[in-house]
């Protein structure tokens, strides 16, 4: 019951970003609660994948893009507006910013010419932290992609209608 409270949270604090950065990016009010929704899942998916089930972290993130993604292209002809309006404010709850932060604070503690005699370890951490960043930030954008990929030749609504369309033509 513990995990599920966080899994709650962790939704809830998502969902209150995607909605904030829906807001700054003006996402129309119609489908800001959408943005919302879609960041709360994506990350309570990345959250459970992460701590719950185990999976490293870049593997959860993509998951949990790729959710949103696949969502936004579906729902996207549903309310008539493009899948970006929303999707991008629900994939911003994911940016790495701890490990950016981390790996800039590397770079500047490196440019100290005594602080990597103090501390050799830090330019391990500075390159796993910009390699974390890096990957993270790839996995979203392949996350959003991959559905506008899976749907280049035809759109969700073109395969519906054009099942109509086979139908009528029968």
């Amino acid at each position: 019951m513990d995990f599920f409270l966080l899994i709650i949270k962790d939704f809830s604090f998502a969902f209150c970003v995607a909605i904030g950065f829906g807001s700054l990016f003006n996402t129309p009010n119609r489908v800001l609660l959408i943005a919302g929704l879609f960041g709360g899942l994506g990350h309570a998916l990345r959250f459970t994948l992460y701590e719950g089930v185990g999976l490293g972290l870049i593997t959860s993130t993509l998951s949990g893009t790729v959710l949103i993604g696949l969502l936004g292209i579906v729902l996207a002809h549903r309310v008539h507006t493009p899948p970006i309006v929303f999707t991008m404010p629900a994939c911003i709850t994911m940016i790495p910013g701890m490990y950016a932060y981390k790996t800039m604070l590397g770079f500047i503690r490196l440019t100290d010419e005594s602080g990597l005699v103090r501390n050799p370890q830090d330019l391990d951490n500075t390159f796993h932290n910009l390699v974390l960043t890096a990957s993270l930030l790839f996995c979203l954008a392949v996350g959003i992609s991959i559905s506008v990929l899976l749907f280049r030749q035809s759109s969700v609504k073109m395969l519906k209608f054009a099942h109509k369309r086979k139908i009528e033509n029968d």
